[in-house]
């Protein structure tokens, strides 16, 4: 009687056992690459879904550039750099990810770096999604871009006449940022050597210096003197070369900077087995090799966007609300206009002195008067009910 009783207390153990095992099954736990992941995959599917439309819709029109032709010099750069990256891109794929997988038969950290500094290129114009205080030169090829097909979008944005992208020097561009990431770990790698004793906020704060001055170089001494983009409506007293075409915002070098120094961290700071903090719990994820590296990517591509989002695009729309006027070295350069302002339109460029319109509301136009939409009225005035 005893030996049956143990045996049914043994049963009921392992059945109780077998129940809280099969309770902690990887495919029900809640973990960290699980919610990054999540997040990675709204974030690709609303890009899609803005890239279709614009693809499919009147906004793939190319933005022209105006009878202002660029000098030389500028043509000349931007050719022969665009040739370079168009040329490269291919390069580098076979680098970060073709090399590396038949090697591993996996896609590396930096392979997924790779195709996820690529998708930021969407984030690209939504500096401007107030109000507009930033311009491609586009005398380069392009086809508009999809601002006018993103949900709420206020900036001006019309078929021929909105923020457009360089589409074949941006598009693969943003790959590279890739570089400039390994670059800034080499940096805190040396950092580390020189400074053994170190901490984390240390590192940080050694990787944030050196991406604002990068920044600076790349953008300020390169990019934009050779007359890639402008920023017009930069505070004039917070930026370098002031009251030019290449005026350089410190303010900048901050947000940018800080998109690269986390994106740097990102891939610094990993564990033992080389993976980032958005991994965590990787190995939960059941369904096969492919669908883990899917979430992987999907977890790894949700942080760099948020990095993006939350670092630049949020403050940026705090310094477009407050833009000083642009400078006349760009307003006499049409193909930094965009077809959006200027001599050639009915509407100045943005100017403190000017109210922001919203995309269905009126402006004022260059002689001063407000002018509204078909079909728009202004509104009537009520009267107030007085007390006798």
């Amino acid at each position: 009687m005893t030996e049956l009783s143990n045996k049914r207390a043994q049963s009921v153990t392992e059945s109780l056992s077998g129940t809280a095992s099969l309770g902690a099954q990887p495919q029900s736990k809640v973990t960290p690459v699980r919610v990054w992941a999540a997040v990675g995959g709204a974030i690709l599917a609303f890009q899609l879904y803005v890239w279709i439309r614009w693809v499919t819709g009147p906004n793939f029109e190319r933005v022209p550039p105006g009878p202002t032709d660029p000098p030389t010099f500028m043509k000349v750069i931007l050719v022969t750099w665009t040739a370079v990256i168009i040329v490269g891109y291919p390069v580098a794929i076979y680098y970060f990810l073709i090399r590396p997988w038949r090697r591993e038969r996996r896609i590396t950290l930096d392979g997924m770096l790779f195709v996820a500094c690529g998708l930021l290129f969407f984030q690209d114009p939504l500096l401007n999604y107030f109000n507009t205080w930033s311009t491609y030169n586009t005398w380069m090829w392009n086809r508009g871009s999809w601002v006018a097909d993103i949900p709420g979008w206020v900036s001006y944005a019309q078929p021929g006449a909105m923020m457009a992208e360089p589409f074949l020097m941006n598009a693969p561009g943003y790959s590279f940022v890739l570089l400039c990431t390994m670059l800034g770990c080499w940096i805190m790698r040396k950092a580390k050597q020189r400074w053994p004793n170190i901490n984390t906020a240390g590192l940080i704060g050694i990787v944030v210096l050196w991406t604002f001055f990068f920044d600076l170089v790349i953008e300020g001494l390169f990019l934009m003197p050779m007359g890639l983009f402008t920023y017009p409506g930069a505070i004039q007293s917070l930026s370098i070369n002031a009251g030019t075409y290449y005026q350089w915002p410190i303010y900048e070098g901050l947000m940018w900077g800080g998109v690269q120094a986390g994106l740097c961290c990102l891939r610094y700071f990993t564990d033992d087995r080389g993976r980032t903090f958005v991994e965590r719990g990787l190995d939960n994820v059941r369904g096969g090799f492919a669908r883990q590296q899917f979430t992987r990517f999907l977890a790894i591509f949700a942080a760099c966007s948020a990095f993006f989002f939350v670092l630049y695009n949020i403050p940026a729309q705090w310094f477009a609300m407050h833009q000083d006027p642009w400078p006349e070295d760009v307003l006499k350069r049409s193909y930094f206009l965009m077809g959006i302002c200027g001599e050639d339109t009915d509407r100045p460029c943005p100017d403190p002195a000017l109210p922001v319109p919203l995309q269905n509301s009126g402006y004022i136009n260059h002689d001063g008067k407000l002018v509204l939409p078909e079909g728009v009225k202004l509104p009537e005035v009520v009267p107030i009910e007085r007390s006798k």
